[in-house]
């Protein structure tokens, strides 16, 4: 065990050091702002539109990451973490794909198991939108929002809809095995 959190450490630590350049010249800014100026007598500089902030350093220009495992965490659109769950922690999240205009927000909930295991992961189902109405300890209540094609004139509606999610912890806390959905109302 103390060898897989070792190898973990380090590859992070690896991971990390990608962005030194960036780190250093951020923190090097932070950390010496430069000689202080003498009172002047001109106006304060103007904050951009729509802010309040002025500029008061050296900017840093950023490249695109290449990690191409970052174009799953950027579908991402929505998260929510569950309390009251006792040892375990849990997340209902929804990722955009497919048509937006069609169910569009692909749900789940997630389990976190280990570092070394990651997330145990349920997918609900597609909707537009879930709203968390109640949340305690193994269940989650959800209003949903989505969409609905008249076969006959093939207009799309909407309509919502509510479930239950229930889910018991395993062993020692262990992440569930199987979430039960229910239709509630």
């Amino acid at each position: 065990m103390k060898r897989i959190m070792i190898a973990g450490t380090c590859g992070l630590l690896i991971s990390g050091l990608a962005g030194c350049d960036r780190l250093s010249a951020a923190w090097e800014g932070f950390n010496n702002p430069g000689p202080a100026h003498s009172p002047s007598t001109a106006p304060p500089p103007t904050p951009a539109p729509g802010g309040s902030l002025v500029e008061s350093g050296q900017a840093v220009v950023l490249q695109p990451e290449t990690n191409d495992a970052l174009q799953t965490a950027a579908a991402v659109v929505e998260l929510d973490y569950l309390p009251d769950q006792g040892d375990l922690t849990a997340k209902m999240f929804g990722t955009a794909g497919g048509d937006p205009a069609m169910n569009g927000l692909y749900t789940y909930i997630a389990f976190f198991h280990s570092p070394a295991e990651g997330w145990r992961v349920f997918r609900i189902g597609d909707y537009l939108d879930y709203q968390i109405q109640a949340v305690s300890a193994g269940r989650v209540e959800l209003r949903l929002s989505e969409s609905v094609m008249d076969q006959a004139t093939s207009e799309i509606g909407s309509r919502q809809t509510a479930i239950i999610l229930s889910f018991s912890p395993g062993p020692d806390g262990a992440v569930p095995e199987t979430v039960t959905v229910t239709p509630a109302r």
